[in-house]
């Protein structure tokens, strides 16, 4: 399986979110987690702790198509699984979500820089078993 490596894409989507954390931080005094976003969203506090995870949410949605329209086709997206993979790796993502505490994105990008103990071993963990996943998979699996 080859990787491909888009480093401007990557630093200019990286921006963005850091970009975005920065902002949901200053004006609301909120966390951008994803899976705390997504929460939230579902089973929310407030009308209006729920209006602006909507948004956020739209926001990432509307995303592939701002992409679209500025660069006249729809972003590349290549899944090389099968569809019982994403599912079994969703759930595990799901499992380990709970058990952590929070997701890469709450933890690694918030926690981080907020210089929280906590996030940073979360952050090492996941990158650990993300290392030793892919190793298992490309070299052992054989996918």
């Amino acid at each position: 399986m080859e990787t491909i490596f888009t480093p401007y894409q990557s630093l200019g989507g990286g921006a963005l979110i850091g970009l975005a954390t920065i902002f949901l931080m200053w004006t609301l005094g909120r966390i951008m987690g994803a899976t705390g976003v997504l929460a939230g969203f579902l089973y929310p506090s407030s009308m209006s702790d729920w209006s602006w995870r909507a948004l956020l949410l739209l926001g990432m949605l509307a995303s592939p198509l701002l992409y679209q329209t500025v660069m006249g086709e729809f972003p590349p997206i290549q899944v090389p699984i099968g569809k019982s993979m994403l599912i079994i790796g969703g759930l595990i993502v799901g499992v380990g979500v709970t058990l952590g505490g929070g997701c890469t994105s709450g933890h690694g990008i918030c926690g981080i820089a907020r210089l929280s103990p906590r996030s940073i071993v979360a952050t090492i963990t996941f990158m650990i078993f993300t290392a030793i996943t892919v190793y298992i998979i490309r070299h052992i699996i054989g996918a």
